[in-house]
């Protein structure tokens, strides 16, 4: 599609420019901020903040976003696949591995390497075949995918009942509070960040973290964390909200916090978290089932350094 070209009225002159844009495009006011923070909204050809006030008069240029798809393609991507039979699989997640396409990571991702895997087709159930739980980018670990839409179906009951156990390990910077805890803080979306959460949220729901101390040294905490509830980025949140971040996260840690750590940590080049374990119900059988994933190089290496743990 061709750009369209719009010229700031002078009346408009301090108004921020995600307002303008909707107003001169006849666009809802998110996707005026979506399209800007993807420069595909140019004032007089310079990318701005939403925020950025007009000073009237200038040119604004607004392309249209690519299309977006509609079913994964598949991709010979490796997996390292823990547990498999006909209903489902458990799959070792790789740190930097997003689990479904979404706008910003269309390709590469697990659905990608599972729709070559298993030999399905592109139109596969859309976007999402038989993700039924998510693992955020950066951590690692064992997450399950159905088969079926009944096996689907089935573990998704199983979640929503809570009737599913996940067990994490994780760095957090600094001595948690104490041995063993919960930490039961409400988790919403972020007051003014939409895409990160907040236990400050104006419209939140309860959240339940557990926690057992593993090792401290350091002044870092290795610790085994153990999610009730399964809200966005729930132990990543907990955690930073009591003052104990993970290490390496970008979103909710403190580079501050950090800076007193050795700089093995230092150097840990994400969010040292990793889905250990998960216990469910299989769907098809009954059976009472526990998959448990290793830890990846990084991670492994980063205990055997500094906490002298066994990987």
């Amino acid at each position: 599609m061709t750009p369209q070209r719009f010229q700031v009225p002078a009346a408009s002159a301090n108004r921020r420019l995600d307002s303008i844009v909707a107003d001169l495009s006849g666009i809802s006011r998110s996707h005026a901020k979506l399209l800007i923070e993807r420069q595909h909204a140019l004032i007089d050809g310079t990318p701005r903040k939403p925020a950025y006030p007009v000073l009237g008069g200038e040119t604004i240029e607004i392309r249209p976003l690519p299309a977006q798809p509609t079913v994964a393609e598949p991709e010979a991507i490796p997996l390292d696949v823990l547990y498999e039979d006909d209903h489902l699989a458990a799959i070792d997640k790789p740190p930097g591995m997003v689990v479904h396409p979404a706008p910003g990571q269309w390709r590469g991702t697990l659905v990608n390497a599972l729709l070559s895997y298993w030999g399905w087709d592109a139109q596969r159930e859309s976007l999402r075949p038989g993700i039924v739980h998510r693992l955020d980018k950066d951590t690692s670990g064992v997450i399950l995918v159905a088969k079926t839409r009944e096996v689907l179906d089935a573990l998704a009951a199983q979640f929503k009942a809570r009737e599913v156990k996940k067990t994490y390990h994780a760095v957090a910077v600094g001595r948690m509070p104490q041995s063993e805890g919960v930490i039961a803080l409400p988790v919403g979306r972020h007051p003014h960040d939409r895409k990160k959460m907040s236990v400050h949220a104006r419209k939140s729901r309860p959240s339940e973290s557990r926690y057992n101390v593993l090792q401290f040294r350091h002044g870092a905490t290795l610790v085994e964390l153990h999610p009730k509830t399964g809200r966005t980025h729930q132990l990543r949140v907990h955690l930073a909200a009591i003052q104990r971040p993970i290490l390496g996260d970008e979103v909710y840690g403190s580079r501050r916090m950090e800076q007193g750590l050795p700089p093995v940590f230092r150097a840990f080049p994400r969010q040292a978290l990793h889905a250990q374990a998960i216990e469910f119900r299989h769907p098809a059988t009954g059976k009472e089932m526990t998959v448990r994933a290793p830890y990846p190089d990084d991670f492994a290496q980063l205990l055997e350094s500094s906490f002298r743990a066994k990987t």
